[in-house]
């Protein structure tokens, strides 16, 4: 998860509105000892237990986050105007007793009364128009305000009353934003409304409003989270009194803890071989869930080979080095050899499974059949006149998207290699370092993931392909920024998706990114553990109040 840049790399987009969408990577860890208990809408439930995870924090401010490490823990501790229940992928009112189209351009959003943050401060329609104001005015590069792309204005018209005025009516995402990384309502007694607030002023402040606050933060080693009574929201009662949240820099000591019982859930990132091992393991329980992920590779149109501020620019020559990338990864050898079948073969930038998405990419490149065809790779390098091999500088990190992304890439330089049209300088960074330096144009082309904010074509479009979009990668495309617009504001929903079919095969031809693989949720829990197959559902939000042990 991204947003649109400061220094002028990217502007918030100023025409029209839709809202971009939120980037990759999950989720967090913990550990205990102690017997979950019940739960219920009235009432925490009893007990503690405990999640391990590889996942990172970014900050939990949500103007400065746009990830799933991060994300994972505000969905816990922030409430949202707008949520979706575990199991279900559609928004509705979470702190809000209501939420409607009051004019096209107006969307109106009634609180409930009496809402309270966990440090006694009240929640009303002035904190909600602060969270909204300070992710535009502090407007991160590595936070979420690209999402409110459409968003004018917000209004606090009294204690309970919030009216967002969008640029462009009838959006059709503007409910669902709400429930993203853009939407956490957070205290404006305590967080600054100008710049980051401190992880330790947030959790000093207890800053919190949702199922959960937390009363221990020792960043991505263990967080700690106790039951919020006073939560009004759509979710409920946490199941679960006290959750440890245990954050693992290797994937071999997740699954050693898991599967020994020293934590009670693995929920991102154990290797594909582990999980398949775990399967057949009495100990513990192997959860899947649909999948949303995808895997892509971004390409930077200014420093790729070719690219418009290199001593060679041409922009032939570089879309037929993108070409041939396409032409000759093999994705189904990745999906088998390095994931062993929890991930599958993606041809199309809209995820298998969600209205509108194609194979677009299928027919286009390699042997028209979904495999690679380095002869096709030679012709269009040959026909631009590129000499080969092409040198490459391709990135990945080591730490953000499981433990196999060094096999993934490996099999990706080898892939590129073997055809003789590519000399592939590989190299890899911790992503602190990484989600800084892919927006300050220092590398040409690189690994990305991306976790959906919600179950709609536009979440894998809006972020990507705006003229103004949150991988900063020069791409501009008129026509298919204009359609992107359009499918949002269009209420009819087969020329919506329509609309949606033909951005794909658009952006097929230009490949701002080569998508390869798309994943399932897994998680891995011990035998006394229930509700991981209620929170793995369609919205991509994995819910620690859900769980419960014994």
């Amino acid at each position: 998860m991204n947003s649109v840049s400061t220094g002028g790399r990217r502007a918030l987009v100023a025409t029209a509105g839709i809202a971009v969408t939120a980037m990759t990577l999950a989720a967090c860890g913990g550990s205990s000892d102690d017997s979950g208990g019940g739960g219920g809408n009235s009432a925490s439930g009893g007990g503690s237990l405990t999640i391990g995870t590889s996942d990172k924090i970014t900050t939990i401010d949500p103007a400065g986050s746009y990830d799933n490490g991060s994300f994972a823990v505000m969905n816990q501790v922030y409430p949202f105007l707008m949520n979706t229940a575990p199991g279900s992928p559609d928004v509705e009112p979470d702190i809000a007793e209501s939420a409607d189209f009051t004019t096209p351009t107006d969307y109106t959003v009634k609180l409930k009364p009496g809402l309270t943050f966990a440090n006694g401060h009240q929640l009303t329609s002035s904190d909600v128009k602060f969270s909204f104001d300070r992710i535009l005015a502090i407007n991160d590069p590595n936070g979420p305000a690209s999402l409110l792309a459409n968003l004018a204005s917000t209004d606090a018209t009294d204690d309970t009353t919030v009216v967002f005025h969008l640029k462009t009516g009838n959006d059709q995402t503007f409910a669902q934003v709400l429930s993203t990384s853009a939407g956490p309502i957070v205290d404006e007694e305590v967080l600054s409304p100008t710049a980051l607030t401190p992880d330790a002023d947030i959790v000093s402040g207890k800053a919190f409003a949702g199922p959960y606050t937390i009363t221990n933060y020792d960043q991505n080693n263990l967080v700690t989270y106790e039951a919020n009574p006073d939560y009004q929201g759509l979710l409920g009662a946490p199941k679960t009194a006290k959750v440890n949240v245990k954050y693992y820099t290797d994937a071999s000591n997740l699954k050693l803890d898991v599967q020994e019982g020293n934590i009670d859930v693995a929920f991102r990132s154990l290797t594909a071989t582990d999980i398949a091992d775990l399967r057949g393991n009495d100990k513990v329980k192997v959860v899947d869930g649909p999948g949303g992920e995808i895997r892509y590779i971004t390409f930077n149109f200014n420093t790729q080979p070719y690219g418009a501020t290199t001593p060679e620019a041409d922009p032939a020559k570089a879309l037929a080095v993108r070409q041939a990338v396409a032409d000759l990864i093999d994705r189904k050898e990745i999906a088998d050899q390095v994931y062993k079948g929890t991930y599958t073969p993606l041809y199309s930038y809209v995820p298998e499974g969600l209205t509108g998405a194609t194979d677009s990419l299928k027919g286009k490149y390699g042997d028209g059949n979904g495999g690679p065809d380095a002869d096709k790779a030679k012709q269009r390098l040959t026909a631009a006149g590129v000499t080969t091999p092409v040198q490459l500088n391709l990135q990945y990190s080591n730490d953000h998207y499981g433990p196999s992304s060094g096999d993934e890439y490996a099999l990706i330089k080898d892939q590129l290699e073997s055809s003789g049209l590519f000399s592939v300088n590989l190299q890899t960074t911790e992503w602190v370092q990484y989600s800084k330096d892919r927006t300050a144009d220092v590398y040409p082309a690189y690994q990305l993931g991306w976790f959906p904010d919600y179950s709609d074509a536009d979440n894998y479009l809006t972020p990507f392909f705006l003229t103004k979009n949150f991988l900063a990668n020069h791409y501009s495309n008129q026509k298919i920024n204009d359609m992107i617009l359009q499918q949002a504001t269009t209420t009819d929903a087969d020329a919506r998706k329509a609309l949606i079919e033909q951005i794909q095969d658009l952006e097929a031809d230009d490949l701002s990114t080569v998508p390869y693989l798309q994943g399932s949720q897994v998680a891995v829990t011990g035998t006394d553990v229930s509700g991981a197959e209620d929170t793995l559902d369609p919205s991509f939000k994995f819910r620690y109040g859900a769980l419960s042990k014994g």
